[in-house]
């Protein structure tokens, strides 16, 4: 069935990346399988395809658990020519996505690997390069929705050739909204000399990113949802109406649901525009990206081009602090310590700046927060032992490490480990992903 669809299966372990995608093919649904998906999909980091055997009948609540547990998808029971070409499609798809997603479009501005991230990035490629929906992108202050917002509009293949235009709605003043929007005729008001296009007729053929569209006034929603409609509009001052077809997306920190239910935004706007909603998470549920990404900043103020390192206690500083505004708070700080920096090598302690220090030793016991002990006190209550805690934790770590660092010996180097110890660890992964 597979090989028909020009899909062959690989004979040799090492010939397996560990972060390759794989197909589970199950004659039995009961608690081992979901615990196999969740750790050879690394808890959804990779695709597994859910295939069940022929004869094997697959009901909605067992597909459902195997989505939690990590697969990617689950194809139900069909003919072996069809299942083929199903398999093929999937796995096409996730091979286009995930190569947009090591582009230097992502690479270069969306920086991170952890899960939480590379989920968002899975959606972000999917809804710019097929589908021209209109996209919702919620999540807290800086975590960088502008960002996220430009790729959509780079990755969009009828978008890129165009413009990206882009609209505050929180400096937009409502008296000269009017023509922010639609653009003016000469004469139109007072101080009008000349005629003047808006963000609408800027973005015909395009990309139209309106910030923070949770405080534009209710007066304005109107409008902008005749626009959206329709898509035609008249420049303050005329009666001839203009097209304009764009690609919107919107960004906000506010809970649209919540406002339209105190009527403080349009019900009819939120549908137009909640085409696809993308949320973006916050810094703290991504804690492994904030070392690649302070690098990243780094690299950026330096404007050197050279990777720089960061002593222990840096490290673990940057890693415990708290980022109330998220990754623009964590840019803003690498800023900071990036002017003082001065020399070759790492950057050390006496480099952070003094109201950054804190007032007491950090603990180093620190990193086992509530979160952490949320985790294992979930494991613990689902009857999970401590040997499988323990090497998942293991696992885990070790799946981290490989990722932040990019070659063995310097994950190795990082969890204090032997490079053999590791190698055995990773041949292992291999020979289980063999198995898929």
């Amino acid at each position: 069935m597979l090989s028909r669809n020009g899909i062959i299966p690989l004979t040799d372990a090492e010939a397996v990346s560990p972060d390759a995608s794989g197909i589970v093919c199950f004659a039995t649904l009961d608690a081992d399988l979901s615990d196999f998906i969740r750790e050879a999909s690394g808890q959804g980091q990779r695709r597994v395809l859910a295939v069940p055997m022929p004869g094997v009948a697959v009901d909605s609540a067992s597909a459902w658990r195997l989505l939690r547990a990590g697969a990617s998808d689950v194809l139900l029971a069909t003919s072996p020519a069809e299942m083929g070409k199903l398999i093929r499609a999937r796995i096409e798809r996730w091979l286009i996505v995930d190569e947009l997603i090591r582009s230097e479009i992502i690479r270069a501005h969306l920086v991170g690997s952890s899960p939480a991230w590379v989920a968002l990035l899975r959606q972000v490629v999917e809804v710019a390069c097929f589908t021209s929906a209109a996209i919702l992108l919620t999540g807290e202050t800086g975590t960088g929705k502008e960002m996220i917002g430009r790729a959509i509009h780079d990755l969009d293949p009828s978008a890129c050739e165009h413009e990206l235009i882009v609209a505050d709605c929180t400096t937009i003043v409502p008296e000269l909204a009017g023509s922010e929007f639609f653009g003016h005729e000469r004469g139109a008001f007072t101080g009008a000399v000349s005629s003047r296009d808006g963000a609408f007729a800027l973005a015909d053929g395009g990309t139209l990113f309106l910030d923070e569209i949770g405080d534009l006034p209710l007066p304005l929603q109107g409008q902008l949802l005749r626009v959206v409609q329709e898509g035609a509009f008249k420049r303050v001052g005329s009666d001839v109406w203009r097209r304009s077809r764009f690609r919107l997306v919107c960004a906000t920190h506010c809970d649209l649901l919540e406002a339209v239910q105190d009527r403080s935004f349009r019900q009819d706007l939120y549908y137009r525009i909640a085409g696809w909603v993308l949320r973006v998470p916050p810094l703290r549920h991504r804690t492994e990206d904030i070392i690649p990404l302070a690098k990243h900043f780094f690299n950026e103020f330096s404007r050197g081009g050279e990777s720089i390192e960061f002593d222990r206690p840096v490290t673990e500083y940057l890693l415990s602090r708290a980022y109330e505004g998220n990754v623009r708070d964590l840019r803003q700080l690498v800023g900071r310590i990036s002017s003082r920096h001065s020399g070759p090598g790492p950057v050390t302690i006496g480099e952070l700046p003094e109201n950054e220090r804190p007032d007491e030793l950090m603990d180093q016991g620190s990193w086992r927060g509530f979160e952490f002990e949320a985790t294992i006190g979930r494991a613990v209550a689902m009857g999970v032992g401590l040997r499988e805690i323990t090497q998942a934790a293991a696992d885990t770590a070790a799946r981290i490490a490989l990722r932040n660092t990019g070659n063995l010996r310097s994950a190795a180097r990082t969890l204090h480990v032997s490079d053999r110890a590791l190698q055995m660890r990773r041949a292992a992964w291999r020979n289980q992903l063999q198995g898929l």
